[in-house]
């Protein structure tokens, strides 16, 4: 059930791609391992997407929309843990070695096989309807920040606060479950700076200097994220004449929003003119970015994004998955921005940071 249409890759990574892209950041293994023993690196990850089988059990059980969704939940948990159990035994099964991609690739088609099409369908549509009445709130804060780079401190911290809405994170789902999330209590409780990647001087000071005719940013969660996070930052980019593209995904994943959402989003947040907040919307597009996991490899994307991204001048991969877990060392002919919220274990050790950390990592390009 992967995107009807070819996927090719994206045009702006740096060529020629074959020796310069690698979508996975963290290296599960080396040539130099065993094929047939999981590396200690295999393992642990392994564990954590066995560990995340009891919240995505939890939440197709109460799928309302599938026949015997008990039935197939348990179903779904008995495929993928055998899946899971298969590769401490031999990692080249399953189109193996495994890596981000494939878990999550293999969770995703065994949610499909047993009947699943979209779990988190009702926390999303939840999650969408408050975060669409706290959007002008958000915004008339944002805009009442005179001080330039205190306005893009603050909204780059209420990407950070939005991607904290992330029901992959077993930890995070949990939590949500017991409590929701606070978007402004977010916002005042990221760990202190310097984040575990810092380079937010440095793009403010470029934010102050320069323009960018068109941004691309890969989107990731539904709610607080899309709504309060990106949706501001994007809103101010459109304010200085920067052209915006948001990529979505294709299908559903996890509690990602999907292309058909963000333009339902979209249409509840513009005013009869068609503006956000008062600021016009004309050079705001939505494309589908092909892809159908929570995780993005760039070589793999819709013909239709391709075309929008080919001359665009800054490129933003927001989330854990996209920006952090893959793509973290992706090389573009442009300026670059990858931001996240660190929320696994695993990923906060392998960068040298703190749990809940913050990615801000920004390339320039000189041209």
């Amino acid at each position: 059930m992967e995107s009807s249409c070819e996927l090719v890759p994206f045009p702006l990574l740096m060529t020629p791609i074959e020796s310069n892209y690698r979508a996975c950041t963290i290296p599960y293994r080396f040539p130099s391992d065993n094929p047939r023993k999981p590396t200690p690196t295999e393992l642990s990850w392994i564990d954590l997407f066995l560990n995340s089988i009891p919240s995505f059990w939890k939440r197709a059980e109460s799928d309302e929309t599938v026949v015997d969704a008990h039935i197939k939940a348990e179903k779904f948990a008995q495929r993928y843990t055998e899946i899971l159990e298969d590769f401490k035994k031999d990692p080249e099964s399953h189109g193996g070695p495994p890596d981000c991609i494939l878990l999550c690739r293999l969770r995703e088609q065994v949610l499909r096989e047993v009947g699943f099409r979209d779990i988190f369908k009702k926390v999303k549509d939840e999650e969408n309807a408050k975060a669409v009445t706290l959007f002008e709130d958000v915004v008339r804060l944002n805009d009442a920040i005179e001080d330039g780079p205190k306005r893009v401190e603050n909204l780059v911290r209420g990407i950070f606060a939005g991607n904290v809405f992330d029901l992959g994170s077993a930890q995070l789902a949990e939590l949500f479950s017991k409590d929701g999330m606070s978007f402004l209590a977010s916002c005042q409780n990221l760990v202190p700076r310097p984040w575990v990647i810092d380079d937010l001087d440095t793009f403010i000071l470029k934010w102050g200097r320069k323009s960018w005719k068109k941004a691309v940013i890969f989107v990731d969660n539904s709610g607080a994220d899309i709504i309060l996070g990106i949706l501001p930052f994007a809103r101010e980019l459109l304010r200085r004449g920067t052209q915006v593209v948001l990529a979505a995904n294709d299908l559903p994943s996890i509690n990602d929003v999907t292309y058909p959402e963000l333009i339902e989003i979209l249409s509840k947040l513009k005013d009869e003119h068609g503006q956000l907040v008062g600021v016009d919307t004309s050079n705001l597009l939505i494309a589908n970015s092909g892809n159908d996991l929570p995780v993005i490899d760039l070589t793999r994307i819709s013909q239709e994004l391709a075309y929008l991204a080919s001359d665009a001048d800054l490129v933003i991969l927001e989330g854990m998955g996209r920006g952090i877990e893959t793509n973290l060392y992706a090389q573009f002919k442009c300026d670059s921005l990858k931001i996240g919220m660190v929320k696994h274990p695993e990923v906060a050790q392998f960068l040298g940071g703190r749990l809940y950390d913050c990615v801000f990592k920004y390339n320039e390009v000189s041209s």
